[in-house]
Parts: C-alpha cells; structure tokens; sequence
C-alpha cells in the first residue's frame, strides 16, 4: 500500500496539472476562509494561500524549483493580467486628466518616501550600503524592483522578499490606516494602495471598489517608473552627505 501511495504521489509530483490545481484550490480555500472571517486583514488570500503552499511544499519534501516548474503558466498569466488592468483605468479617463498634477506630486511625494523610508530604516540599524540599496525599491512591483536593485548594486533575492513582506503588510493594513486617517474616497485609497503596495494592493483594492482598483493600477505603474528613476538620483546625492 505504501508503495502504491508512494509511485502514485511521485506520478502526480511531475505534473504541471497537479501543481497547478493545488495552487488554484489553496488560494480558493483562501478566499474562503477571508469571506467567512468577515474580510479580517490577518487572513488575506494572498498570505493564507502562500502559508498553505509553503507548508505543503514543506510536507511532501518538494522544492520551490519543482514547484516554480510545474506553475509556470501562473507566471505567464501575470504579463496579460497587468495588461488587462488597463481596462477599468481607462473608464476613469476624464477623471484622471482633471487630476493630473496632484497625482504627479502624490506619485513623487510617496515614491521618494517609500525610497528614503527604506534606506533610512536600514542604515540607522546598520546594514549595509548593499542590504540598504536592496531594500529601496520595496514598493515597485516586483520585475522593476529587481532589475532597479541589481543595477545600483543591491541584491535582487533581498529585493524579492522585501517586495513580497511590502505588499503583503500594506494591504492588511491599508484598512485601518484608511480608517485612522478618514480617507473614503476610492481614488485615493486605491492610489495609495498600488502606489505603496504593488500589484498585492491592486488586488486588495479591486476587493473593495471598481474605482479604487482603476486607480491602484495607475499607481502600481507609475511608482515602478518612479523608482527605476528616482532609486540611483537619491543615491547619489546621499552619498554627498
């Protein structure tokens, strides 16, 4: 018995079909768990569903490479995924035009902040140059985050996990920031979502309101291009001081 369990289990273990349903059903059990818990930020889908798979992955002994092999087409959805986020922007079109200078000034005010945060945090608890020039882009969705790391010379596995921990954090505490600060409008706490929490907002504001996801979007690409510039200006004149 256990060596028929044992094959059967190595038979499914090679299988992208197999990978790819566990993931879809760990993230609906997810799903689950958040609507019946009242949308608690502590049981966000994203992070519950991540948990589940870690420790399946933990469990049965698989690698993340095995698993990243079996899932690449999770991967390949992400591109028409954030091409389609387009869609509902564009239905804020008029919108967007009337508000066009207090988004660039919001965009330069909190890309620089979120930049600066970072950096400032890290190297008053002494990492190093490499660890704090990692830790920059934190806020940029996660391929731009990487490549702007890499570039100044930071660590782009470093990078990775602090997008993730950035994403993850700010969209379960978005609410309650939201709340505290009394910001109602679904523009802006979409903006502020995508701006501060990358494509994890974007999906955390989509949950809450058509408009706030529209405008989470625009600040997810708009803080990406943000940082790809702004991340070596601020190096640069850090290390004048």
């Amino acid at each position: 018995m256990n060596g028929s369990v044992l094959s059967l289990w190595a038979h499914l273990a090679d299988t992208p079909l197999f990978w790819l349903g566990f993931t879809l059903l760990a993230y609906l059990v997810a799903v689950i768990v958040y609507q019946r818990s009242g949308s608690n930020p502590l049981l966000l889908p994203v992070l519950t569903a991540v948990i589940l798979v870690v420790c399946f992955l933990y469990a049965t002994g698989t690698s993340y490479l095995v698993y990243a092999q079996h899932t690449w087409f999770l991967q390949f959805l992400i591109g028409p995924a954030t091409v389609a986020l387009a869609i509902p922007l564009y239905g804020q079109l008029d919108r967007l035009k009337r508000m066009f200078w207090p988004v660039m000034v919001a965009l330069l005010a909190g890309s620089a902040t979120a930049i600066l945060s970072a950096i400032g945090i890290a190297w008053a608890l002494g990492a190093s140059f490499q660890t704090q020039v990692s830790l920059g882009p934190k806020s940029a969705t996660m391929p731009i985050a990487m490549e702007a790391a890499a570039l100044s010379g930071g660590l782009p596995s470093l990078t990775t996990v602090a997008v993730a921990i950035t994403g993850i954090s700010g969209a379960m505490l978005a609410g309650m920031l939201f709340r505290m600060s009394s910001v109602k409008d679904p523009a802006i706490q979409g903006f502020s979502l995508g701006l501060s929490a990358h494509a994890i907002g974007v999906a955390r504001a989509f949950q809450t309101h058509e408009t706030a996801g529209a405008f989470a979007a625009l600040g997810m690409g708009l803080n990406g291009i943000a940082t790809a510039v702004l991340l070596p200006i601020l190096l640069s004149l850090l290390a004048l001081f």
